[in-house]
């Protein structure tokens, strides 16, 4: 097992309007150079969990920091027109805050961020402000999803 100190969560940067199945992110990613998907986990808009990558393996889109951390992609990242906003579902939500809680339940001791928390402090003043992210992703506070509500339970028929 690898060391692992760090769990990144990251957006596809996709529409809100529009699909990005775990395969179009595959596919993708093989064309840039990967080998397979960049990420360890996928959680598609209906709130599926998909398993892109071994965790023995290093993720692959956080330079820097891929050799001790676990990638968690959300199907999400911009609204109908194409600007960074939270489009995550209520089923991703409740789907990330499972999987997270579970990470750092075997991971003891990980830290849970944004991939935008890994931006360079330009300013050198102890913390990465919304001017110095070097991209958006993801579009939420990665730190808050330890905060959301639950989603209601469905009514059963």
């Amino acid at each position: 097992m690898r060391f692992t100190n760090l769990i990144i969560i990251h957006c596809s940067a996709t529409r809100c309007d529009r699909s990005y199945t775990e395969h179009d992110l595959i596919t993708d990613h093989l064309s840039q150079g990967f080998f397979g998907a960049g990420y360890h986990y996928y959680i598609c808009k209906n709130g599926d969990i998909k398993m892109l990558r071994p965790l023995e393996h290093s993720e692959e889109r956080a330079r820097g920091y891929n050799a001790h951390s676990i990638g968690i992609c959300c199907e999400s990242g911009l609204d109908e027109r194409g600007y960074p906003a939270d489009t995550r579902t209520d089923f991703q939500k409740h789907s990330l805050r499972m999987l997270v809680m579970l990470l750092l339940r075997d991971y003891p001791g990980s830290c849970l961020c944004g991939y935008r928390d890994l931006s360079p402090d330009f300013n050198r003043n102890g913390e990465i402000e919304p001017e110095e992210w070097i991209k958006v992703c993801p579009c939420f506070d990665a730190v808050s999803i330890l905060q959301d509500p639950l989603p209601p339970n469905p009514v059963s028929l």
